[in-house]
């Protein structure tokens, strides 16, 4: 199928593109990658009026250490965050789950702050934003706000983003010393979207639980370091929360083991061994 007809505009920065998107009223769209959004257009599950290309947007082409996050403009691409030198110490979560997001070719095209704004609940990137507790820079010619992940997702293919908004940017905090991470999924092939995927985040204080492809969105626990069995017990209470559903790709029960089995597995490689856990 091919997308129905759309005004297409040219954005020389994220002025230009926030301006545009107040003349040009609701039905415009950012254009970034265009991973998700050309391909719901061309099933026409969307149908933009206008599409605003921000790819030559400079000002948004950045990627800096700020107040102790990563933060990442909305016309870097995934691969451009994946290749950053620096990456594994500054956010070793991202390190490990960008060999997962889809294929290169796409990651070559797609960007960080598209794939947050698509919201799609088994991507890979809002799970992690979730489990680190980062959040979403908003821009609009009214105001500039930025939302925490928890408050940015709001359902399957549903932000907070108003429709005269921009996702400007995105925030990841940095590692600090003593935290460890790791990352599960499983998906029938490699590159497909999970039908479960767990990312966890543990310091000594602290151990977050973040699930991916069961809920309608990504959601994180967080919790107090605890004896095995207790552990054991408050994510089995977690995966039976998410309340899972039945489709064509797996059902309620099978992606409820997938939660338990995944996280720990990734409890297990960020060291929350026996030892600790007693």
């Amino acid at each position: 199928m091919k997308p129905h007809r759309f005004e297409y505009v040219r954005a020389r920065s994220g002025d230009q593109a926030v301006a545009l998107l107040a003349e040009l009223g609701p039905e415009a769209r950012i254009l970034a990658g265009g991973q998700s959004l050309m391909a719901v257009m061309n099933m026409r599950l969307a149908q933009p009026s206008a599409l605003i290309d921000i790819t030559r947007a400079e000002d948004l082409a950045y990627m800096r250490i700020e107040d102790g996050h990563l933060v990442i403009g909305a016309a870097v691409t995934q691969a451009q965050v994946q290749e950053r030198p620096t990456l594994e110490s500054e956010v070793p979560l991202l390190a490990q789950v960008f060999p997962h997001i889809s294929h290169f070719q796409i990651r070559n095209r797609g960007t960080v702050c598209g794939s947050l704004a698509h919201a799609d609940p088994s991507a890979e990137l809002p799970l992690a934003l979730a489990a680190l507790g980062g959040s979403v820079v908003l821009r609009s010619r009214r105001r500039r706000r930025v939302l925490p992940a928890a408050e940015f997702f709001q359902g399957m293919l549903m932000t907070a983003r108003e429709p005269d908004e921009l996702v400007e940017a995105v925030r990841y905090p940095l590692a600090r010393p003593g935290e460890r991470f790791a990352f599960r999924e499983f998906a029938q092939r490699h590159g497909d979207f999970a039908m479960a995927s767990v990312a966890v985040a543990v310091s000594p204080d602290s151990w977050t639980v973040a699930v991916g492809g069961v809920a309608d969105r990504p959601v994180a626990l967080r919790l107090k370091p605890m004896p095995e069995e207790t552990l054991a017990k408050a994510i089995n209470d977690f995966a039976w929360d998410l309340q899972a559903q039945d489709d064509h790709h797996a059902s309620a029960a099978y992606r409820r083991h997938l939660v338990r089995r995944l996280a720990a597995q990734a409890l297990e490689e960020a060291g929350v061994n026996e030892r600790e856990r007693t």
